[in-house]
């Protein structure tokens, strides 16, 4: 058993931080000595690593979730809940990977004629720049695809050059036998991208950080295992 101290030495968080850990179920709960005061050991400094490896995956408020719930569940459901967290991180770098294919796709091999920075395309136009109906722009829109201006008395569709770009990546994705829901995805990543000066760029930089997300958790699933194993 050691105290509260050394455990705050050897895991890096404060003394108010590991009791506030405790108190949240995130690590288990310490001994009380007749004294009234905490005893800990080798198990929540490991609890602690746990926890520092998912709150760097998942973040702080997920990872104190899933800990919490995890400590109290049977073996098999503890073991799916925090497997759980790789699908999730997986899912992320997939949709990811997606958008940095489209992006790539786009820039090297275009479809259809150059659009001018300032000129809008109408319906007919894209879908025949496109090869698609223009029925299939409209459906794309109502799926929340592409996303194209009104700007006449009866609502007429105008494609600025960002419209656009978005209904050829969706061409592109729909071509390569992506549905709906992955092209969604795909898109919702690159409009979280576009906000930045370089998108592809912030893309690369995406996948990178998940990488480092999926080693923490990784790290810290070695840990949480030996503690669920001591439970058995």
């Amino acid at each position: 058993m050691t105290s509260i101290a050394a455990v705050a030495t050897a895991s890096g968080y404060s003394r108010q931080q590991i009791r506030d850990l405790e108190r949240l179920g995130v690590i288990p709960p310490a001994e009380r000595g007749p004294n009234g005061y905490r005893s800990f050991d080798a198990t929540h400094i490991r609890a602690l690593r746990v926890y520092r490896g998912a709150a760097a995956a998942v973040g702080p408020v997920e990872a104190r979730r899933v800990l919490r719930e995890a400590w109290t569940l049977p073996l098999a459901d503890a073991a799916a809940l925090l497997g759980a967290l790789h699908v999730g991180l997986a899912r992320e770098r997939e949709q990811a990977e997606a958008a940095l294919r489209a992006l790539r796709t786009i820039r090297s091999e275009g479809h259809g004629r150059a659009q001018p920075d300032d000129v809008a395309l109408t319906i007919a136009e894209l879908a025949d720049a496109l090869g698609v109906r223009a029925s299939t722009l409209r459906f794309w829109e109502q799926e929340g695809l592409v996303a194209p201006d009104r700007v006449t008395s009866r609502g007429a569709r105008s494609y600025p050059p960002a419209a656009a770009r978005e209904a050829r990546i969706v061409a592109a994705l729909r071509a390569a036998g992506y549905r709906i829901p992955a092209v969604r995805s795909t898109i919702d990543a690159i409009r979280r991208s576009a906000r930045l000066d370089d998108p592809e760029r912030s893309l690369v930089q995406r996948i990178e950080a998940l990488a480092q997300r999926t080693l923490a958790l990784l790290e810290a699933g070695a840990d949480a295992a030996a503690l669920l194993r001591e439970r058995v």
